[in-house]
């Protein structure tokens, strides 16, 4: 009847930098998101100008345009609008 002592719990380590945080987002919201992110590649030429775009906060949106996109529907009409209206700088020809 003696019961053998309680192993510890072992506490899996990894390396991986990746680590789930939260839950993850709606398939509406992630859908909106990586429209409005391809929409700015493919209009603002290229990965670089796109980011910064939708990662700085941008006064007649209110807002980041990616949180702003991601949000709702309305928001997304509103960035995808600012983006279409966008045009390169002369320099960057």
């Amino acid at each position: 009847m003696d019961q053998p002592p309680a192993t510890p719990a072992v506490t899996r380590r990894t390396n991986s930098p990746f680590r789930k945080r939260g839950t993850p987002l709606p398939s509406a919201d992630a859908r909106r998101q990586g429209d409005i992110s391809q929409l700015a590649y493919l209009r603002m030429g290229g990965r670089d100008p796109a980011i910064a775009f939708l990662n700085t906060d941008h006064d007649a949106l209110g807002g980041r345009p990616l949180a702003i996109a991601t949000a709702s529907a309305e928001g997304y009409a509103r960035v995808a609008g600012v983006i279409r209206a966008w045009t390169a700088p002369a320099d960057a020809a």
